[in-house]
C-alpha cells in the first residue's frame, strides 16, 4: 500500500511538472506572436518657459495604434498609457492660449520614444492643442541673508561668491509688481575655520502664489587665518578755507585692522588715507573727526585709535 501511494505521488509530481512546463511553453509561444493594440500617449511638455502655466486637461493624449510582440505589450496589460516628452522650444508651435503639436509631422518622435519593438500603424489626432495661460514675470536681484560666526583667528577672505545674482519671479501681475528683490533663507554657521560651500534656498514665504526660478543658489567663500595689524597713517585736512590757518594734533593716527596672513607683510601706510573734513565742523567745535577714506579691499575691521583731532586757529 505504501509503495502504491509512493508511485501515485511520484506520478502526480511528474504530471504537475509536465503541466507547468507545457503551460510555460504555451505562454512563451503566445507572447512570441505579433499583436495589435492601442496605446494612450500622454503628452508631457518639457523645456517650458517659467511663466507658462499649462492647464490640466484630460484631452492631452495621443492614441497610437501599434503592432508588437506580446512580450513588448505586456507592460500595457494593466495600464495602457505611456508618457511622451515633447520639447516646447522646438517641437510645438506657440499660438495664443495654445501650444500646437503636429502629431503626424512628429511621428518619428513617437516611434523613437516607444522603441524599435513597436511598429506604429496609425496615430490620432492629427494635431493636438495644449492649452496654457501666461503669468507675469520679471528678474530681480538676490540678497544673501547670513548669520556666520568664525572661529577665533579666522575670517572670510574677500567676498562671498554666488552662482547667480538674480532670479525670475513669476505670478500675478499685482504680486510681481510688489517684489524688488528676493532674500535667501538665513545661512547659519558657527565656529567656522574652513571654506564655505552651501546651497541656500530662496525665501518667498511672504508672498502668495509666487514662484521663483531658480529656487536656490550656491554660495562659496574662502575662509583663512587672520591676524591684527597696527600702522600709523598721517592725517589730511580737506575743505580748509584759504583764509584760515590751523594747527592740529596729532598729525598722524594709529589704525588697527584685521588682515589675512598671506597679505600681512604687504601692508604699507600708503595703502591707507585718513581725512578730517573741515567743512563738517559745527559751531564752537574744537576738534576734527578723522575718517578712513582709503584702505586695501582685502582688510577688515579698520579702527582709528584717536577718535578726535584737536586743533586751534592761528
Amino acid at each position: 500500500m505504501n509503495i502504491l501511494d509512493h508511485l501515485k505521488k511520484k506520478n502526480f509530481k511528474r504530471f504537475t511538472l509536465f503541466f507547468v512546463v507545457a503551460f510555460v511553453f504555451l505562454i512563451f509561444s503566445k507572447l512570441s506572436n505579433d499583436y495589435k493594440q492601442t496605446i494612450k500617449l500622454k503628452v508631457n511638455l518639457v523645456n517650458v518657459d517659467d511663466e507658462i502655466l499649462l492647464k490640466k486637461d484630460s484631452t492631452n493624449y495621443i492614441q497610437a495604434y501599434v503592432e508588437a510582440k506580446g512580450f513588448s505589450l505586456m507592460p500595457f496589460m494593466f495600464n495602457n498609457s505611456k508618457e511622451l516628452e515633447v520639447d516646447a522650444k522646438s517641437e510645438v508651435t506657440l499660438k495664443s492660449q495654445n501650444f500646437v503639436f503636429d502629431v503626424l509631422k512628429h511621428k518619428y518622435l513617437i516611434e523613437s520614444q516607444l522603441g524599435s519593438a513597436y511598429e506604429v500603424i496609425s496615430i490620432m489626432p492629427d494635431t493636438l492643442l495644449i492649452a496654457y495661460s501666461k503669468r507675469a514675470s520679471k528678474t530681480v536681484p538676490v540678497r544673501f541673508k547670513k548669520a556666520i560666526n568664525y572661529a577665533v583667528g579666522y575670517d572670510l577672505k574677500g567676498e562671498f561668491s554666488f552662482n547667480i545674482d538674480s532670479v525670475k519671479v513669476v505670478g500675478s501681475l499685482e504680486e510681481v509688481d510688489k517684489i524688488d528683490s528676493v532674500t535667501t533663507e538665513a545661512l547659519v554657521l558657527n565656529d567656522i575655520k574652513s571654506d564655505i560651500k552651501h546651497i541656500v534656498r530662496l525665501d518667498i514665504s511672504d508672498y502668495d502664489h509666487i514662484d521663483v526660478f531658480p529656487k536656490s543658489l550656491e554660495v562659496t567663500g574662502n575662509v583663512t587665518r587672520f591676524t591684527e595689524g597696527i600702522i600709523e597713517v598721517p592725517i589730511v585736512i580737506t575743505n580748509q578755507p584759504e583764509n584760515i590757518t590751523i594747527n592740529y594734533f596729532p598729525k598722524a593716527v594709529t589704525l588697527s585692522y584685521y588682515v589675512d596672513l598671506e597679505n600681512y607683510d604687504a601692508i604699507k601706510a600708503l595703502d591707507f588715507k585718513v581725512e578730517c573734513d573741515y567743512a563738517e565742523l559745527e559751531e564752537n567745535q574744537t576738534f576734527l573727526i578723522p575718517k578712513v577714506v582709503k584702505k586695501p579691499d582685502f582688510i577688515k575691521h579698520v579702527n582709528i585709535k584717536q577718535k578726535q583731532i584737536d586743533f586751534i586757529e592761528l
